[in-house]
């Protein structure tokens, strides 16, 4: 199968685009039996989905120790715990409350991602009890300031997030700016025109 990363942009060994492809047939295999993305991008997943995903390693190079909250079908924790696999010092962390979804994180840990370390808990338990990480992630779980209620115990302590948005990110912004003070950069998607990713730090409640 010939596939690249962003039309060539991130090279990655031999290695991690197996592990890569590993895990798009295994997600191909699952979502016929669980619902872990709409119905409406199953045909598109390696550019919809894990592309997506990687191109957060094309914004932080330097990423080593991540949190995913809400990990669901993988997407970006998953893609990006392949992706720093043989990494020296990487560690990933995905943080997950559903069973049957946290059920195939852990068939894509054994096949693609051995070193992730998988929180079966709600977010608001599982987060103050991890270490406080560099960056964290999440994609498609929830408006910006629920997810800064849920990350406020790291990214006032350091961490920077790193947020997918679509087209509505604007008036996320604008209503989490009632409540919170930030710094704010923003980086257009390389998959979808209409869509950013929204790099949060020095969070702080007004």
């Amino acid at each position: 199968m010939d596939r690249k990363l962003l039309n060539g942009a991130l090279n990655v060994s031999r290695e991690t685009m197996d592990r890569l492809i590993a895990f798009e047939t295994l997600f191909e295999q699952w979502s016929k039996r669980i619902n872990l993305i709409a119905d409406s991008t199953k045909g598109e997943i390696w550019q919809r989905h894990i592309e997506d995903s990687a191109q957060l390693l094309l914004i932080k190079p330097d990423m080593r120790h991540l949190v995913d909250i809400g990990s669901g079908g993988g997407f970006p924790g998953i893609v990006l715990a392949a992706m720093l696999e043989d990494v020296d010092g990487a560690r990933v962390d995905l943080v997950e409350s559903n069973r049957k979804k946290t059920a195939f994180l852990m068939a894509a840990k054994a096949q693609c991602a051995r070193s992730v370390n998988i929180h079966s808990k709600r977010i608001e338990d599982a987060l103050p009890a991890i270490q406080t990480p560099d960056y964290v992630t999440a994609r498609a779980l929830a408006a910006l300031p629920k997810l800064f209620e849920l990350t406020q115990c790291h990214l006032s302590n350091g961490a920077v997030g790193l947020f997918h948005k679509g087209r509505g990110y604007r008036e996320e912004l604008e209503e989490s700016h009632a409540n919170w003070d930030f710094d704010l950069v923003i980086h257009k998607s390389r998959i979808d025109t209409e869509s950013v990713i929204l790099e949060i730090a020095n969070l702080k409640r007004k």
